[in-house]
């Protein structure tokens, strides 16, 4: 087993190759132990270099309804229904379409 640190992309490149042709490993086999140190190895890479913000709320709550096949007045329902006052919904939906 021949790893090294990932730290160019074409570092990257490489270990993504490398995980490609041993993805379908067996446990318990050096392959296997290859596999799990290399997509470490790609995380903290990908960690480090290619972060991901965290969704703004309004495109989660948007991502949650598209997710569900939910549409945004069976929403506003259900918070209706947990005790949200209209004027919080209110103020929710204005931001939406204008924010």
């Amino acid at each position: 087993m021949n790893l090294k640190p990932i730290r160019t992309e074409a570092d990257y490149q490489q270990a993504l190759k490398e995980i490609e042709q041993i993805f379908e490993a067996e446990p318990n086999t050096p392959e296997y132990e290859k596999l799990d140190i290399l997509t470490t190895l790609v995380e903290v890479y990908e960690q480090q270099n290619y972060p991901i913000e965290p969704p703004s709320p309004i495109a989660a709550i948007l991502y949650y309804l598209e997710s569900r096949n939910q549409g945004i007045s069976t929403f506003i329902e259900n918070l209706k229904h947990h005790g949200v006052s209209e004027e919080i919904i209110n103020t929710a939906l204005n931001e939406m379409t204008h924010g």
